[in-house]
């Protein structure tokens, strides 16, 4: 039954209007976090790619863990960004844009979004595997690699961008693939300007440090993301926010 008392009635309509309020800014906090994420303060650095930057099994946050650790210890402060989160509690920032079963085209379609969302400095970008794996034109491969980064640089053309050629498969013939990609990706990469560097992720890993065949163990992310924070120190100015600009 509707209540007649004119002062129940002022008193409930003022309740719902702060209820009201409180869910609005309740939605834009829900809805900012979705956006920010966590962030550490520092500059803004986006892992790019496929399972192999997500951390699929058997070690969730993969590459990233340690890479965080790296960093942390090297006195770098970094906000790592992405639309996807997760990993141990160890990682002190799990945001990543690493989507597992995804091929290059399927990065390209989504990752100008990603960029204007996140607006990162430095972006590292694994990407390949599938493509490899599901044997999906794979002399083509190098074109789509050159197209995502040219995606990529054009949406974001201040942030440096660390393009890594893609570890072994246990698979022979997947292997063979990998083999065959990997010798364009320097070509690629080399065309592309100063902002674009080339990430020799293949030689740092052999086949015993895989898990199932693809995925790498944690000793095997552990070797990745040496070679991330190598590549990253030897590029003055990446782990640097823009000038005049906060966070990177």
């Amino acid at each position: 039954m509707l209540s007649r008392n004119p002062l129940l009635s002022r008193r409930a309509a003022v309740l719902g209007g702060v209820v009201g309020a409180a869910e609005a800014v309740s939605g834009r906090a829900v809805a900012r976090a979705a956006v920010g994420g966590e962030s550490g303060g520092g500059v803004r650095v986006m892992p790019l790619g496929d399972s192999l930057t997500d951390g699929f099994t058997p070690y969730p946050g993969g590459y990233r863990v340690e890479l965080w650790r790296l960093l942390t210890a090297g006195g770098r402060a970094v906000d790592f960004v992405g639309s996807r989160s997760n990993g141990p509690a160890e990682l002190g920032d799990h945001d990543h844009e690493g989507h597992p079963g995804w091929r290059i085209d399927q990065v390209d379609a989504h990752v100008g979004a990603w960029l204007r969302q996140s607006e990162p400095r430095t972006v590292l970008l694994l990407i390949g595997t599938n493509d490899m794996n599901q044997n999906l034109d794979v002399a083509a491969a190098p074109d789509r690699l050159s197209g995502l980064i040219d995606r990529i640089t054009g949406v974001a053309p201040r942030c440096d961008l660390f393009v890594a050629t893609v570890p072994p498969e246990a698979d022979r013939a997947r292997q063979a693939r990998v083999v065959a990609y990997n010798a364009e990706v320097p070509r690629v990469v080399a065309a592309k300007g100063p902002r674009v560097h080339l990430v020799r992720m293949y030689e740092a890993l052999t086949t015993a440090d895989l898990a199932d065949g693809t995925h790498p163990t944690r000793e095997g992310y552990g070797k990745m993301a040496a070679v991330w924070y190598a590549a990253l120190r030897s590029v003055p100015g990446c782990l640097t926010a823009y000038a005049g600009r906060a966070g990177g």
